[in-house]
């Protein structure tokens, strides 16, 4: 199955095959689009300063980090842990993301594009998943970053056998004005821990739903806060660096999603601790101290006519276990877990993120759209990620409920 994945921040054209481009990182160019427009919320011109300033100059490495918001702590698959054992220490040392995103599921010959993509981490992994017939692109604004994904370039051309990455420079609110992203459609695109430092975030999620393809995803992670969070602490460079105080409340998030055309899809969750004491500190002296943040992995699939709620229509789904690595079962978000060969019933707008793209070919499908049974109980408006007491338990239950 041939399928498109593009890269750019931590998300991914036409569905021809793509032709790998020549082994020299002279592909790669730093283009600046014109800085972002004004958000309802943010100063975007003195956030994309202090942002580059914060990634560029301030860190040297991820153990500069005073939270560990922009690090995960869960060990990756046995798999990416093999493709990271790959890639210069240099790019490992730049990394800030908040958690895995790579879609589960094989991604030979995938178009990728990783939005904020750093000094390159993600791509790296991603050209490895791709193969030589595909392709990954990353964006980023900070030069600094962007030097390192380019002076090991080389590296991980002569480490991997072939050349198939190349990164741009540009903001990811202005996306539509990088010229080598116009006319391109994108399978995937994923971003690390980087959503939250942009300061027109629904912005970006318009890019991002122009630049995919019909059935692709945008698969990432982020930072999330359980309430708004005060004008004082975004006002913070430090907290807004660290990837706290410009996450946005997770129902406003979602919002925005569905407003551009997605149905929000949470795959994993985990509570961020605070544990540097000026960080604390400041919090605690705003008046603050109820706030909690948490990383999130999403993913939100292009489709036509999703609903905003989940409908049942008595549909159901069999996953075949075909899917590399996953023959047991496999994830498609927190409250889909398919196990192989086991009838599980779905909603309209699941049945369409497992019908109308690249899974189709792994599921049996049960049913059509012809009667309509109304919406599912249980799709709720509560908080959707687990609280700090119950983090260290697991999902639980979470994966095998209801629809929703």
């Amino acid at each position: 199955m041939q399928f498109h994945l593009v890269v750019a921040l931590s998300a991914l054209c036409s569905a021809s095959a793509f032709t790998a481009p020549a082994k020299t990182p002279s592909s790669s160019r730093l283009f600046v689009a014109a800085e972002p427009k004004n958000d309802l919320f943010v100063d975007a011109t003195a956030t994309q300063s202090s942002v580059q300033e914060y990634y560029g100059q301030t860190l040297a490495t991820s153990d500069d980090l005073k939270t560990n918001a922009c690090c995960t702590g869960d060990a990756p698959p046995s798999y990416i842990k093999q493709a990271i054992d790959k890639i210069h220490p240099d790019v490992k040392a730049k990394y800030y993301g908040c958690g895995l995103c790579l879609p589960q599921y094989d991604m030979t010959g995938a178009r990728v594009l990783d939005l904020g993509c750093g000094a390159g981490r993600d791509v790296y992994i991603a050209s490895q998943l791709v193969g030589p017939t595909g392709k990954v692109v990353g964006v980023d604004m900070t030069e600094e970053q962007l030097q390192t994904a380019l002076e090991t370039q080389t590296y991980h051309e002569e480490k991997f056998g072939y050349n198939n990455v190349q990164f741009l420079q540009g903001y990811l609110e202005n996306l539509d004005q990088i010229p080598e992203l116009k006319d391109q459609k994108f399978d995937v695109i994923i971003s690390n821990c980087v959503i939250n430092l942009c300061s027109d975030k629904k912005g970006v999620l318009e890019h991002c739903y122009n630049l995919l393809e019909e059935g692709g995803e945008f698969y990432f992670s982020d930072v999330y806060a359980s309430r708004r969070v005060p004008q004082e602490l975004q006002d913070d460079p430090v907290l807004w660096g660290e990837c706290l105080s410009g996450a946005l409340y997770w129902n406003d998030f979602e919002c925005l999603s569905r407003d551009v055309g997605f149905d929000p899809r949470l795959v994993e969750d985990a509570p961020i601790t605070v544990s540097n004491a000026d960080v604390q500190r400041s919090i605690a002296e705003h008046g603050h101290e109820a706030l909690e943040f948490y990383s999130a992995t999403y993913r939100l699939w292009k489709l036509l006519d999703l609903e905003p709620a989940c409908e049942d229509y008595g549909q159901a789904v069999i996953y075949k276990g075909t899917i590399p690595r996953y023959q047991s079962g496999w994830l498609l978000d927190k409250h889909h877990y398919f196990e192989q060969g086991r009838i599980k019933t779905v909603c309209g707008n699941t049945w369409k993120m497992l019908q109308d793209t690249r899974l189709k070919e792994h599921f049996e499908f049960v049913g059509n759209f012809d009667n309509h049974y109304g919406i599912f109980e249980g799709c709720g408006s509560s908080l959707p990620y687990d609280a700090q007491s119950s983090a260290a338990a697991g999902k639980g239950d979470a994966t095998k409920g209801s629809c929703c």
